[in-house]
């Protein structure tokens, strides 16, 4: 053979496509997995067993495979003058193109994550570490307990060194989403933990919401592991941002708003136009705020915490009616102005769903009552007789009847009818 016939013999056998084919792994079936780096969708091959063949496992005719997918038919290339790599390379453009694609929607995800770690991160958290529990009282099955403070700060501090003029004991029915309410009104006599019965509201004032929480649970016989506290600033802040509320007020509530709109101003800094009439009226959050913490008209603290209730009542609904957005819109302007032992996962659980739970009745205790000038004390509400008083209370958030209070409320309960008679 001449050198001219072995050089023609060689350029045959470099462009054969057996040779190009195989050449770098760039086309055909075993030149790369599907779009995205791995095995097809499911995690194995194609149907059929084989590695890119079609349906059925095995090869195709024979003189080629099907149009579009794998080897052309032996001895020519798709298009004339062709490099079949090129088929190759746009497969390697689309998959980093789309690799791209999927590491900006993880890096988004993963900002959005954070983001909302951070947000809830502006609580303030505290923990309750020693929360005491009555002996013989569990939690609830299916029913999350947990209670709401609204403390009467003037200088932002939320769990120290203010009252809590709000007490409320929030039941959650898990399965059905039904919420209920109850106020513990703020002067009732009780046990402070200690042995010592005065009003109820000072517990948060001397031992905050760990000692406010131990109270109920020793006297209301609850087992709450769990608060949540909100000071002036943020009812203001969430009645404005969802545009205001309306409720019917009287004339003697009106002068009392007006009259309270001075010192909230001046605690809050929001504005407020007087109101100048009475009837159903618009009020913006300085002016809700008023007419929470209204309590000399008929009625006095029993009428102020119904007030309290009608408002958080009418925000919540208001909220529900503008959506997810504004339910967001709203605990992120909150977030400075609240304290909780609520855990960060959880609140994210409760954020998400808020808008599935629904108010069902709300109330104030003691259900039985009397007020009286107590030695030591002042003037307070008195439980009459607090043991039934608790077994009604159980019937109110639970749906149980017939309830026996523990030992440790029915002597509580005979000590505070020992030392004021009722």
């Amino acid at each position: 053979m001449t050198e001219k016939t072995r050089r023609n013999t060689r350029r045959e056998s470099a462009g054969t496509p057996s040779s190009r084919y195989y050449q770098g792994g760039q086309s055909g079936p075993y030149g790369g997995y599907p779009q995205g780096g791995g095995y097809p969708q499911g995690g194995g091959y194609p149907q059929g067993g084989g590695y890119g063949y079609p349906q059925g496992g095995g090869y195709p005719p024979r003189g080629g495979y099907p149009q579009g997918g794998g080897y052309p038919p032996y001895g020519q290339y798709p298009q004339q003058n062709q490099d079949p790599r090129r088929g190759g390379k746009k497969k390697k453009k689309k998959r980093r193109v789309w690799l791209f694609v999927i590491e900006l929607i993880l890096v988004l995800i993963l900002a959005a994550g954070v983001g909302i770690f951070a947000w809830l991160n502006r609580i303030g958290h505290v923990s309750l570490k020693d929360t005491v529990v009555n002996a013989g009282v569990s939690g609830k099955s299916g029913y999350r307990t947990m209670v709401l403070y609204g403390v009467d700060s003037r200088e932002g501090a939320l769990t120290k060194d203010c009252h809590s003029d709000t007490i409320m004991v929030i039941s959650i029915n898990e399965s059905t989403k039904e919420v209920k309410m109850v106020s513990v009104y703020r002067d009732t006599y009780l046990d402070n933990t200690n042995g010592e019965y005065r009003k109820a509201t000072e517990c948060y004032f001397f031992g905050g919401p760990e000692r406010s929480v131990n109270m109920l649970n020793k006297n209301l016989d609850l087992n709450i592991t769990d608060y949540i506290a909100v000071n002036f600033q943020s009812v203001v802040k969430v009645v404005d941002l969802l545009g205001g509320i309306d409720l019917e007020i009287t004339d003697e509530e009106m002068e009392l708003i007006n009259g309270y709109c001075v010192e909230n101003y001046q605690v809050t800094g929001a504005e407020y136009t007087p109101l100048t009439q009475s009837g159903y009226v618009h009020l913006n959050g300085t002016q809700a705020l008023a007419y929470c913490r209204i309590r000399y008209t008929e009625g006095w603290d029993y009428k102020r915490t119904e007030r309290q209730r009608t408002v958080l009542s009418l925000v919540y609904a208001k909220a529900k009616e503008q959506g997810t957005g504004s339910l967001l819109s709203v605990a992120n302007a909150m977030m400075p102005y609240i304290s909780t032992s609520m855990g960060t996962t959880e609140l994210i659980g409760y954020v998400s769903k808020l808008g599935d739970y629904v108010i069902a009745d709300q109330t104030g205790f003691p259900f039985d009552k009397t007020a009286a000038d107590v030695s030591g004390a002042g003037d307070c509400v008195i439980p009459v007789n607090l043991a039934a008083n608790v077994s009604q209370l159980y019937a109110f958030l639970y749906g149980e009847q017939n309830y026996t209070p523990s030992e440790t409320v029915q002597q509580i309960s005979a000590q505070i009818t020992s030392a004021t008679g009722v």
